[in-house]
């Protein structure tokens, strides 16, 4: 009993990480001027939105009411990556600070979601967490991506070229 408890702990938290994120992308977009980072922010908040709600989906508790009434109630404690997005907006933050953040996040909530699957025994839970830590993975990639068009890095589709040169 005590373990099936922590596992559904372990998922409303993953639930309320993916909104987390979402809300953090969508701040970012209203604030990024560069169009295609903005579109790389908005597209990743629906992808949260998904992913929050393919953990509700497993999840057994009902304390957080219906999937529409969770993703609109506010938490009641603003997270870190979110803290670090509204101070950086207040010191007239740009895209690549906000790109900056999104990686460390997807990266460190990536290990996360790979070591609670790593603890779970029932196999549909721990199968959602490693899709999504696989999703995870590849938002990182979309980020790091973007990152390095935005700082006028070669980008990865561009490699043969200069490395035929």
């Amino acid at each position: 009993m005590t373990q099936e408890f922590n596992h559904q702990e372990a998922i409303k938290r993953a639930a309320q990480m993916e909104k987390n994120l979402m809300e953090f992308y969508q701040r970012a977009a209203q604030i990024t001027k560069d169009p295609g980072g903005k579109r790389v922010f908005e597209t990743l908040a629906m992808e949260e939105r998904e992913h929050a709600k393919n953990f509700y989906n497993i999840y057994m508790g009902e304390e957080l009411g219906s999937f529409e009434h969770f993703m609109t109630t506010s938490s009641h404690s603003i997270s870190v990556m979110m803290h670090q997005l509204e101070k950086l907006i207040d010191e007239q933050m740009d895209e690549r600070s906000a790109m900056e953040i999104a990686l460390r996040e997807e990266e460190s909530h990536e290990k996360n979601l790979r070591y609670t699957a790593a603890q779970l025994i029932d196999p549909a839970a721990r199968s959602v967490f490693e899709q999504m830590a696989n999703e995870t993975r590849d938002h990182y990639l979309i980020i790091e991506s973007e990152y390095a068009r935005l700082m006028g890095m070669v980008h990865e589709t561009d490699i043969d070229t200069y490395v035929r040169e």
